[in-house]
């Protein structure tokens, strides 16, 4: 994760070195470098498993939450003949899943990593469909889920840390993960709108307590954002 956060930093910092580009708003058709921001929602969900263990029910294959995401973020053009673009920025989002009254929940900051390419649709819509990976680090994180005592599931739902693999039936998950987002953007002078996908491919599965559990868990969500470009 620090050679991600040293990236986009030097990100940042290289801003300057392109003054000659027609920084201060996004265009199709001059080389510049453009801001955002970010607000949206996501529909989280965790692909995963499912086990008895001590007569009550370990899993983490649950379906979808809605959670929020905030975020700023920077694009540079990459090539002069091509509307071609590399965007980066730093996410705040909300994951997990649910099933009932069983939820996960956690916040991640996230850095996406993102190739994105311009079509002008009219001289004040563009289309800009993009991919790429994305890493993340959760950073905290509460799970509801059904107390209980003497080896006997109850009726009472209790909140456990989401990363705690002695306590929640997850079996803990771990805080770093990585996958892929794909989509679409649209600007109308300035003003973006995105809708697209993360699918997780790291495992942030933990063994569970006492490492008697094997559960895979992969995080995903559907989102879409609102924001601007300058």
């Amino acid at each position: 994760m620090k050679k991600i956060f040293a990236l986009v930093a030097a990100m940042v910092l290289a801003v300057p070195s392109f003054a000659q580009f027609s920084s201060g708003g996004f265009s199709l058709e001059e080389e510049n470098v453009y801001y955002g921001i970010r607000i949206g929602i996501t529909g989280a969900s965790l692909s995963g498993s499912t086990e008895m263990k001590n007569g009550y029910e370990y899993k983490t294959d649950l379906g979808m939450k809605v959670g929020m995401t905030l975020a700023g973020v920077i694009g540079i053009r990459v090539s002069h003949t091509t509307p071609l673009f590399l965007e980066s920025g730093l996410y705040y989002t909300e994951r997990g899943g649910k099933d009932g009254k069983y939820q996960v929940n956690y916040t991640n900051l996230e850095i996406p990593i993102l190739i994105k390419y311009g079509i002008k649709a009219s001289n004040d819509i563009a289309i800009l469909p993009f991919f790429g990976p994305y890493f993340a680090q959760a950073i905290a994180g509460k799970t509801k889920q059904y107390k209980v005592e003497g080896g006997v599931e109850t009726s009472e739902i209790e909140k456990v840390g989401t990363f705690d693999e002695k306590k929640a039936k997850t079996g803990g998950l771990n805080r770093f993960n990585m996958g892929f987002k794909l989509g679409c953007g649209l600007e109308f002078n300035k003003v973006y709108f995105e809708l697209g996908y993360q699918f997780g491919v790291s495992n942030i599965g933990k063994n569970g307590p006492n490492d008697m559990l094997d559960l895979s868990a992969r995080s995903n969500a559907l989102f879409a954002n609102l924001g601007i470009n300058f």
